[in-house]
């Protein structure tokens, strides 16, 4: 996998909208951000652009996204928030241009089909973390994951997330070795049967959703299961499952699915729809380690 380089001071990002649309005055909320970390800013010609629920059309988002790549002053790009847009744009994207000029993507939710697309067609690894909307314009946006954030995408640090960061639960036990993909559930599924399918293949797969009730995220994992995804994986990791009340009917239902395959499997990470929301790179290599309730993530930038 190609790693991005990390970014500096005084360095500038760029921020668009590759799905849902966004009101002008919440992305000012947070520039305030950017500036602390000493940080330019340049926004995307049609991020707060309106195409119904769409953050602009197809065409002017994927030429957001392209000028971004192509600006050879923007070191990172920041989605603004998920909801529903970028699996239309994927098959609209240049590959090439993105491989030849390798930038931090950050982002979440629906951005996992960006992701996902991303590190098949230009092997590039990506972000897994807080938007400017969606997370980082919010109240509850902490010092935490502002930290968190900083750490991975300053400097080529390996991540170590333990109880020390977040409570974790084993669901089932063992070791695994591979490189961590994945993202949100409803969204990777819906890969499923596309050429932008996403490959579990000896891989540590990441799981978050928001909304989602039980017997949808078990219906969701029958799908994975019929579709050979979890036999082929080495392991998987939990983040956060926004709106599910009941933890340990999440941890059966995982259960249910992954313990006969012998597979080991943890959840509690922070990292989702949630706060603190702590970022983890995707495509790159880790190791789980479900006795010790660690998961040991290489650097994601260089």
């Amino acid at each position: 996998m190609i790693l991005p380089n990390r970014i500096h001071s005084g360095d500038t990002v760029g921020v668009i909208s590759p799905a849902g649309a966004i009101k002008e005055e919440e992305l000012m909320k947070a520039l305030y951000f950017f500036e602390s970390l000493s940080l330019n800013v340049k926004l995307g010609k049609h991020v707060t652009k309106k195409y119904g629920y769409l953050a602009g059309t197809d065409e002017e988002r994927v030429e957001d996204f392209h000028e971004m790549i192509r600006d050879p002053e923007i070191k990172a790009i920041f989605c603004t928030r998920g909801g529903y847009g970028s699996g239309r744009i994927v098959d609209k994207l240049d590959y090439d241009l993105i491989k030849r000029n390798p930038k931090i993507i950050i982002g979440y939710s629906d951005i996992t089909y960006l992701h996902t697309a991303i590190h098949q067609q230009a092997n590039l690894v990506t972000f897994h973390g807080p938007m400017v909307v969606s997370d980082i314009a919010k109240e509850e946006f902490d010092y935490f994951s502002a930290f968190f954030l900083q750490y991975q995408l300053f400097s080529p640090r390996e991540i170590i997330y333990s109880e020390a960061i977040s409570t974790l639960t084993m669901i089932h036990e063992g070791k695994a070795n591979g490189q961590l993909v994945g993202g949100n559930l409803s969204v990777l599924v819906s890969t499923i049967g596309t050429p932008y399918e996403i490959d579990m293949k000896g891989k540590i797969v990441f799981l978050e959703d928001t909304g989602e009730p039980i017997y949808k995220i078990d219906s969701m994992l029958n799908q994975l299961k019929y579709a050979g995804k979890l036999d082929e994986m080495s392991g998987m990791v939990l983040g956060h499952f926004d709106g599910i009340e009941d933890m340990n009917q999440l941890k059966e239902v995982f259960s249910h699915y992954l313990s006969p395959l012998d597979k080991p499997a943890m959840m509690g990470l922070d990292t989702g729809h949630c706060f603190p929301h702590y970022s983890i790179p995707l495509g790159v290599n880790a190791t789980l380690d479900t006795k010790k309730k660690r998961l040991d993530i290489e650097p994601g930038v260089l």
